[in-house]
């Protein structure tokens, strides 16, 4: 493994990120427009829900202006994560073959790939988090941010694995609208969640764990810490997935 292909592989990839620069400006104002119409459209309601992640039945009565700037900028993250993930995988798809005939190995290819993605997950949960802030004061920022980058990072992994099984940029975008919306942008609103009727089902999908790490930093003083564990772990299985993928792919046949 060469460290010198790693950080050249990396800047590569940024250079290609920063030079698309109405996507970089979509991604800083896609999340400040949903925060901005769920400031000037729900209410200052006080709404009691269940924190469903811990062991206790534990309620917290919360404005709905409040939960639901919570809850889009979770799904903001992670929905933006997953098709950034998506779009580093399938349009360096050819160039990262031609670079395994030149030499390079895929792990070079690959690290250089996760590192990016990690800088951008970083930066997202960060720009989200304070813009979140500015709305609706956090009650742990710091933590809240984790939650974020916790959601980036699960949601990234997946957008990893679309982008290596499907070769089709729409294909692979229907994949990642379609989850998204389904979890992070409908089934984890806590509002939801409270009157859901099969709600070891909602359990089960990828944002649940950030989603609940990052409402009980936003509002409580619980511990996130076995949210973020499990987090991790669900993130790092879509990881693996995409890893064997992309080195199958990735072969060259003597």
């Amino acid at each position: 493994m060469n460290t010198y292909r790693i950080y050249t592989g990396l800047s590569m990839i940024l250079r290609m990120l920063f030079r698309r620069r109405i996507a970089l400006i979509l991604l800083a104002v896609i999340p400040a427009i949903f925060l901005s119409v769920v400031e000037f459209t729900s209410s200052e309601h006080i709404l009691p829900f269940r924190l469903a992640s811990l062991e206790d039945e534990v309620f917290v009565g919360i404005i709905e202006r409040g939960i639901s700037l919570i809850f889009l900028a979770v799904a903001s993250a992670g929905f933006l994560v997953s098709y950034l993930a998506l779009t580093l995988i399938q349009k360096n798809s050819e160039v990262n073959r031609r670079l395994v005939i030149c030499g390079y190995h895929p792990i070079e290819l690959l690290i250089s790939i996760l590192l990016s993605l990690i800088l951008m997950i970083s930066l997202i949960g960060i720009y989200v988090g304070l813009l979140t802030n500015l709305f609706f004061p956090i009650k742990h920022l710091p933590a809240f941010i984790i939650g974020l980058v916790l959601i980036g990072f699960v949601y990234g992994c997946y957008g990893l694995a679309v982008g290596s099984i499907i070769k089709g940029e729409l294909e692979g975008i229907l994949l990642i609208v379609l989850l998204a919306n389904i979890d992070a942008g409908w089934l984890q609103n806590p509002l939801f969640y409270a009157e859901a009727q099969n709600q070891v089902i909602i359990q089960y999908l990828p944002a649940y764990f950030p989603s609940q790490a990052s409402i009980i930093s936003a509002f409580t003083d619980y511990s996130v810490c076995q949210a973020s564990l499990y987090s991790l772990l669900y993130g790092s299985i879509f990881l693996l997935l995409s890893t064997v993928i992309f080195f199958y792919k990735m072969r060259i046949k003597k």
